[in-house]
């Protein structure tokens, strides 16, 4: 009889099983699949004119990336452009250093959007 600790409720799945079900060793291709590089994954939408991360995959290298991500994230029609970047080569601030770091941008008033009058031929800004 399987009692509530032999279940799990990960991955949106429900209730399932985790005593008593074999697990398969991993083959050659689930090895290598393991050491392929992460890629973040930007799509540009029909309607938008910036990209916007949408998520990540692993791929062995950039073309493959571009290919996976096209069949993963775009599936319906709705990406025009997509950009994917390997995951190692992006430098990113600190969450917790939040304060201190975004603090300089505050104190310069001129910066702000507020100061210039943008003409109406203007658009997209």
């Amino acid at each position: 009889m399987t009692g509530p600790q032999d279940l799990q409720a990960e991955g949106g799945h429900g209730a399932v099983p985790v005593t008593g079900v074999p697990s398969a060793p991993p083959s050659g291709s689930d090895a290598a699949r393991r050491d392929w590089p992460l890629w973040e994954v930007f799509v540009r939408p029909r309607r938008g004119l910036s990209h916007g991360h949408v998520g990540s995959l692993h791929a062995p290298d950039a073309e493959m990336a571009v290919r996976n991500a096209r069949d993963l994230y775009t599936r319906r029609g709705e990406g025009v452009s997509i950009w994917v970047v390997p995951s190692a080569a992006i430098t990113a601030s600190s969450p917790d250093e939040k304060d201190s770091f975004f603090d300089p941008a505050a104190d310069k008033i001129y910066r702000h959007p507020t100061f210039y009058n943008i003409p109406d031929e203007v658009r997209h800004l």
